[in-house]
């Protein structure tokens, strides 16, 4: 899709197109046929691309921005890179409460996700976008929702921008390539040193990196925070300045994104939000199996907070390379998954499926940490590759992991509620 053909589907005879390929069949099965229809109708091929393109990525989108998916536009890597609407939501009550009426710049708008809901939450902001097409999507997405007194977007260099007379920065640099995803810092683009010296022209900023960057890249001034949706890490972002707490490094967790089935739109609910903050609370114990293991969420690992965790759970770790705490008490916490271990096994095959033949163990869940081994490989080698189960009726969870340079497997259940 090129900006002409995005600027025409934003006229009155290509918003009537875009309806009219909204009601039709755009399924796998059905979307030769509709594209054969619609070009029948409408002289312009590469409008009913456009029309149907958007209604597709409108679909994908909903997992990310809930019923306001229908009335956005998108590009397929725009949709692909922006913040979910839960998480720009909870990024921009932090604008809101520290920096209460500020004018934001936005360098890297991208599609204007984290645009829209900062303006919503009573911000004024200008985005800069590099790329043209995405920069007009941006601008129609701040249309679309009614916010063009608040945000507004232009196409242009964000290295060339002059972030006087804001109050703050909000940065997104782009993190692909066309060899896909990029994890050193100094290869995003526009480079992470280039934004970080624009962010400190004001007086607060926040910068959004990758969930993978290398605790030593962090400024010693900054508060780096991790968030996961559902217990997915999604990304992560550092705060400077009048944004910055004190915590240092921080772990974020949202309960899950808004979700819509095909056909009529679930209420729209406030996810819930937990924080963990770093207590000091130093290297966790090291200590034999105990009757729990707890599996920390992923950015509460990536926070290096797990020491927090055990000290939550009354735990410590089998092996201090890692992250899963083991403990005798059950407390659950939303920082991580418990199970209750039943056994502990020295990792074999061969003595692992007979183990679970002898439990009947009919649906099987492998987990891993700390281990080489291939899971899907295993699964077959113990009988539940593909469709098969086994023969029981039994649920189990086996992890393999490590403690030590010894190869381990412990057989576990999930605890409800924990």
């Amino acid at each position: 899709m090129d900006i002409a053909s995005f600027r025409a589907l934003r006229t009155p005879s290509g918003q009537a197109l875009l309806r009219e390929a909204a009601e039709a069949d755009v399924s796998e099965d059905g979307l030769l046929a509709t594209a054969s229809r619609l070009r029948e109708r409408h002289d312009d091929p590469s409008l009913v691309a456009a029309a149907l393109t958007q209604v597709r990525l409108r679909a994908r989108a909903r997992a990310k921005f809930g019923a306001d998916a229908d009335r956005m536009y998108f590009t397929q890597a725009g949709l692909e890179q922006s913040t979910r609407a839960s998480v720009a939501a909870y990024r921009a009550a932090r604008f809101a409460d520290r920096l209460p009426g500020a004018r934001v710049l936005e360098l890297g708008c991208g599609i204007g996700a984290d645009l829209i809901a900062r303006a919503r939450a009573g911000l004024i902001g200008e985005g800069v976008e590099l790329d043209p097409l995405t920069a007009e999507v941006a601008r129609a997405n701040v249309a679309a929702l009614g916010l063009e007194g608040l945000a507004s977007v232009r196409a242009g260099d964000a290295t060339k921008e002059d972030p006087a007379g804001f109050d703050a920065v909000f940065a997104d640099p782009g993190r692909r390539t066309a060899r896909g995803r990029v994890f050193d810092p100094r290869s995003y683009e526009p480079p992470f040193d280039v934004v970080l010296e624009m962010a400190r022209q004001v007086p607060a900023a926040c910068l959004k990196v990758a969930p993978g960057i290398p605790h030593e890249a962090v400024p010693d001034d900054a508060e780096a925070e991790w968030i996961s949706v559902g217990g997915d890490v999604k990304e992560a972002a550092l705060w400077l300045g009048g944004l910055a707490g004190d915590a240092g490094r921080r772990a974020t967790l949202l309960s899950s994104d808004i979700r819509f089935p095909e056909t009529e739109p679930l209420p729209e609910t406030e996810p819930r939000v937990w924080t963990l903050t770093s207590s000091g609370a130093g290297e966790p114990d090291v200590r034999a199996w105990g009757r729990y293991l707890y599996e920390p969420d992923g950015a509460v690992i990536r926070a290096h907070l797990v020491g927090e965790v055990a000290d939550l759970v009354g735990g410590g770790l089998a092996d201090p390379r890692i992250a899963y705490v083991t403990s005798d008490e059950l407390r659950p916490t939303p920082f991580a998954s418990a199970y209750e271990i039943e056994d502990v096994l020295p990792f074999s095959v061969k003595r692992l499926r007979a183990e679970l033949r002898r439990r009947e163990v009919g649906v099987l869940t492998v987990k891993k940490r700390g281990s080489a081994v291939d899971v899907d490989r295993l699964r077959r080698d113990l009988g539940f590759g593909g469709r098969r189960a086994g023969r029981g009726a039994e649920e189990l969870t086996l992890v393999v992991t490590r403690v030590g340079r010894d190869p381990v497997a412990l057989l576990t259940h999930p605890v409800a509620g924990a």
